[in-house]
């Protein structure tokens, strides 16, 4: 059996555990969408960079209801996450060109879920090659670009 380690998660997960409130929550408090990277804002969700990616342009639809199970979710909120999705396919194919999507949801602690008291979908860009040696062997991961940069960049391609 062949294991898949992601050791420079721990810190993802282990500030995930402490209770200090829902992370998608105080972004939309804060109202600085520049500082809690979050670039596009729709009628019942909100679109944010992952501050942990696994790849460039890796990106979360998140309902502004703060709910944790998919069958409590607002049927309005679910399909807009799926249009939004469509907007970021779009955004990301003219930004980026990567060869292939993974969208998700990790719905509770045993499926892998670092935020579990808030749904979201995630939405992460792929390129043959982007999971390498670096990652298993340095406990590195390679970003080619900065948070910040990917944050203008979709924000101007979702405009």
């Amino acid at each position: 059996m062949d294991y898949l380690w992601t050791p420079w998660r721990y810190r993802y997960i282990a500030d995930a555990l402490k209770d200090e409130g829902c992370i998608f929550c105080a972004a939309i408090a804060a109202g600085d969408d520049v500082k809690t990277q979050i670039v596009l804002r729709g009628s019942k969700n909100f679109v944010i960079l992952n501050r942990y990616p696994y790849t460039t342009g890796h990106v979360m639809v998140v309902p502004y209801a703060h709910v944790a199970d998919l069958s409590a979710a607002d049927p309005d909120a679910l399909a807009e996450m799926m249009v939004l999705s469509q907007r970021l396919h779009t955004a990301l194919e003219h930004t980026y060109h990567p060869q292939g999507y993974n969208l998700g949801m990790n719905l509770g602690r045993a499926a892998g879920a670092g935020v579990t008291g808030h749904l979201h979908l995630h939405v992460l860009p792929r390129w043959s090659g982007d999971a390498n040696f670096m990652t298993v062997v340095s406990e590195t991961r390679v970003e080619p670009e900065e948070l910040s940069t990917t944050y203008e960049k979709l924000r101007k391609a979702l405009a």
